[in-house]
């Protein structure tokens, strides 16, 4: 039994201290994040599950960019605890983040991943995005929430300013 939630303030040490028990160190040096640094990210779409001693499972952030100018969420990054890996806890984060992106209006979303694991979403590999040095581009993916999102969009990516309205 796991509890979904928006994540809140009060579960920020536990997602961080997720996040680095997953991720190698130096994640915070990566591209994608200095996309994020100073742009408030995308609060109804970053949800968190909690097994049922109350213990972080599992989470998932969004961050809005640019792509070329235009609107674009950012997925990621997602992090299953490894004691719960294997039992579909990313995936039902990623189809309910993704559900409530689209009825939120969001048209396109981004990521920088493994393509076999997010190609299954529909997630594709993007050759006209580009994401700041150093990203591999073969992990540049992208999946359209609405048909025809991504025509037309290309270009680098940038940072979404705070200052900005986060609607899409």
């Amino acid at each position: 039994m796991y509890q979904l939630e928006e994540e809140t303030e009060a579960d920020w040490w536990d997602v961080e201290a997720l996040y680095d028990l997953c991720f190698a160190p130096g994640r915070t040096a990566l591209s994608s994040y200095r996309l994020r640094d100073g742009v408030p990210k995308v609060a109804e779409l970053c949800l968190t599950l909690r097994d049922d001693t109350g213990a972080l499972a599992a989470v998932i952030r969004y961050w809005p960019v640019r792509v070329g100018g235009a609107r674009t969420l950012l997925m990621g990054p997602v992090a299953v605890h490894p004691v719960h890996q294997g039992e579909g806890l990313g995936a039902l984060l990623i189809h309910e983040s993704l559900t409530e992106a689209r009825r939120l209006g969001w048209g396109r979303v981004l990521l920088v991943g493994d393509a076999p694991y997010y190609r299954r979403f529909g997630f594709a590999k993007m050759p006209d995005v580009l994401m700041p040095p150093p990203t591999n581009p073969d992990r540049v993916l992208g999946l359209e929430l609405d048909v025809g999102a991504w025509d037309g969009v290309a270009g680098e990516v940038t940072r979404d300013m705070p200052d900005e309205a986060l609607a899409p």
